[in-house]
């Protein structure tokens, strides 16, 4: 059997990532794996015809860091009975600084909402574990 340290990502019990660098190496991951498939995509459609290259919207790279956070984490957490709270408010703070970031890159629709859906992937990781921890800790003091 693996012991925690042998294992990508390391959990606890639960389930739940122990380590903020694990969580941001997942999310990197699908994000990867995401880009990658609408790169595919935007080529492929691009030499057939379908439109010019560039033309893909980079926010489906959220797809599978969106899969992380509200399937496996979420659930992880269940524990936690106002987790929505960090979800809600984590996806507004997160999707406003994507926002942002996707409004003053300049380029092709790919290439601006891929960085905006990378930073608002990134900024809902680091603001769902720390937000969900502080959450957990203050629901266990109230008890």
């Amino acid at each position: 059997m693996d012991t925690p340290q042998e294992r990508f990502p390391r959990r606890d019990d639960e389930g739940r990532v122990l380590y903020l660098p694990d969580l941001l190496g997942l999310t990197a991951a699908g994000l990867v794996l995401c880009f990658l498939v609408i790169l595919a995509y935007d080529v492929i459609g691009s030499l057939i015809g379908w439109g010019e290259f560039g033309a893909a919207s980079g926010w489906l790279a959220l797809i599978l860091p969106a899969w992380l956070f509200l399937i496996d984490e979420l659930r992880a957490w269940q524990g936690v009975r106002a987790r929505l709270v960090v979800v809600i408010s984590g996806a507004l703070v997160a999707l406003a600084a994507g926002l942002l970031v996707a409004g003053a890159t300049p380029g092709p629709p790919l290439i601006s909402s891929g960085a905006g859906a990378t930073v608002a992937a990134f900024a809902y990781a680091v603001y769902w574990f720390h937000g969900i921890r502080w959450l957990a800790r203050r629901e266990e003091s109230t008890r």
